[in-house]
């Protein structure tokens, strides 16, 4: 577990410097060679993520099964809900929010209409947090 943290960390912190590094060099460069290199630390982010997914969630998961509470599924199903439900509304409010806001700038008196449906985009993230709310509270 420590190993997967500080490969984590190395990799943030790499990605970060290399960002820093870009940003200060007064070199022209050119947006396919950044768009390589994000792409390789995307790639690396993901390989974490699997590698947790499928070398630690089992381990969780059988622990919880020993004492047959069945608490490890419960909170990796809370979690997921909340993250996917928060994934979709920053999706939604990017897109309804960059609409609104060219709508706005055109028509300045359907501002309030435009807010209604940047609230709606940000009420998907309400509802996952309302569904893990209930999946805690049924452990």
């Amino acid at each position: 577990m420590n190993t997967i943290l500080g490969i984590a960390i190395g990799i943030v912190i790499f990605t970060i410097g290399l960002g820093v590094v870009l940003y200060r060099s007064a070199a022209n460069i050119q947006g396919r060679r950044i768009r390589n290199i994000l792409r390789a630390s995307l790639v690396s982010y993901m390989f974490l993520i699997a590698l947790f997914l499928f070398i630690l969630t089992p381990d969780i998961v059988n622990a919880a099964q020993e004492g047959d509470s069945g608490a490890g599924m419960g909170f990796i199903a809370a979690g997921i809900s909340t993250g996917l439900a928060t994934i979709g509304a920053g999706y939604a409010v990017g897109a309804v929010g960059s609409s609104a806001l060219g709508a706005v700038s055109e028509n300045p008196r359907i501002l309030g209409k435009t807010l209604i449906f940047v609230g709606l985009a940000e009420g998907i993230a309400i509802y996952g947090l309302i569904v893990s709310i209930m999946i805690l509270g049924a452990l």
